[in-house]
């Protein structure tokens, strides 16, 4: 199979790497940072440029850039894409994405399908990419056709390689909305978090609840900011829930009414057990 990796940084070098330990895969990978890309190719992380040429013989386009990027690289480049291929995007959300994705694919005569592997790392960047990244991670897509059984089946028989241990199918709504609550605001409520004065003094104090929960405050926020503000609607209807909880709290504390706070206390805790499957 012949694969072109738009974006070279930790998820689309992780890909390109990953298909590269199948040695009949052929791999173009381009990215803007020309040392990234010489890097890439010296390492045998892509077999070659990815060109305006050699682009027509892929089977399979993945780009693993920002949203407005990637709809501007389909724009660009979706005329050179051959009738057969398939082009996956890797981005955070999927309404905006494919709304626009599945426009130009149609115009262009070549086959969009919105994707998200849920896996990544604390740091970024082609150095710290691997081709183990999403060994036992699920991916996410999301076609235009959800009759199209055999053209999904095909979807996921190209992208099984990377390492994946399901591919699931669902709507850009239905993502969009539970990646507010699973993704998005956890970096936004971590990012929020880590700037309370005390974070300066936190050394030798500090243990696996603190590093869980601020671990993802290190983002890129070039990156979030623009998947927070294109799926800003959920995002919002998150952060009302997740504010009108923390005053609960709040009062709680301030009336000191120990048997509220042992009521949300339990709530949450019945919550997660609920969610986790368990029971006491």
């Amino acid at each position: 199979m012949k694969i072109g990796i738009v974006g070279l940084g930790l998820i689309g070098g992780s890909i390109a790497k990953a298909y590269k330990l199948n040695e009949d895969n052929c791999v173009y990978g381009y990215d803007l940072n020309k040392t990234v890309l010489s890097f890439a190719k010296m390492s045998d992380a892509i077999d070659d440029v990815l060109t305006d040429e050699n682009i027509k013989e892929c089977d399979l386009i993945i780009t693993a850039i920002y949203p407005k990027a990637t709809i501007k690289f389909l724009e660009d480049k979706g005329s050179l894409i051959g009738e057969n291929a398939i082009v996956v995007d890797t981005c955070g959300i999927k309404s905006a994405i494919c709304e626009k994705g599945f426009e130009i694919a149609k115009e262009k005569n070549f086959r969009f399908v919105g994707g998200h592997p849920m896996a990544g790392k604390q740091l970024s960047g082609f150095k710290h990419s691997r081709d183990s990244l999403f060994s036992g991670a699920p991916m996410v897509i999301v076609p235009e056709d959800y009759n199209d059984l055999f053209f999904i089946d095909k979807v996921k028989e190209m992208l099984m390689p990377i390492g994946f241990s399901n591919v699931s199918v669902t709507t850009s709504k239905n993502h969009d909305e539970i990646i507010a609550y699973t993704s998005q605001m956890p970096h936004l409520v971590s990012n929020a978090f880590i700037k309370s004065e005390t974070a300066d003094k936190h050394r030798g104090f500090s243990a696996g609840s603190y590093n869980d929960l601020t671990r993802v405050a290190y983002l890129n926020e070039e990156m979030w900011s623009e998947l927070f503000l294109d799926n800003s609607d959920h995002l919002i209807n998150e952060l009302d829930g997740f504010i009108s909880e923390l005053i609960k709290y709040r009062e709680a504390l301030t009336q000191h009414d120990k048997e509220l706070l042992e009521k949300l206390l339990k709530e949450g805790r019945e919550k997660k057990e609920k969610v986790d499957g368990k029971c006491r």
